[in-house]
């Protein structure tokens, strides 16, 4: 498959699972399995926008690109500096 077909399945699939709406793909590496997506997603919307709280989430996906599961990494606010795993 190719890379972008690769995140929008991690976006399409993260969005059902969650519920959420996907906002940014913010990676995509190959690992022993095969595929990992890092996707941000808001979690909860705030005013300002600039302080709503935001999630990283690693999809995996195996050679053909089958979902083989997610979880969250880390989860802060969208103004925060730093923190990058």
């Amino acid at each position: 498959m190719k890379p972008e077909e690769l995140a929008r399945t991690a976006v399409q699939t993260l969005a059902r699972l969650t519920g959420r709406q996907p906002e940014t793909v913010l990676g995509l590496r190959r690992d022993d399995e095969g595929w990992k997506v890092m996707v941000e997603v808001v979690e909860l919307s705030r005013v300002p926008s600039s302080t709503d709280v935001l999630g990283c989430y690693s999809v995996s996906l195996d050679e053909q690109g089958e979902v083989l599961g997610y979880e969250r990494s880390r989860r802060y606010q969208r103004g925060q500096v730093g923190g990058d795993e």
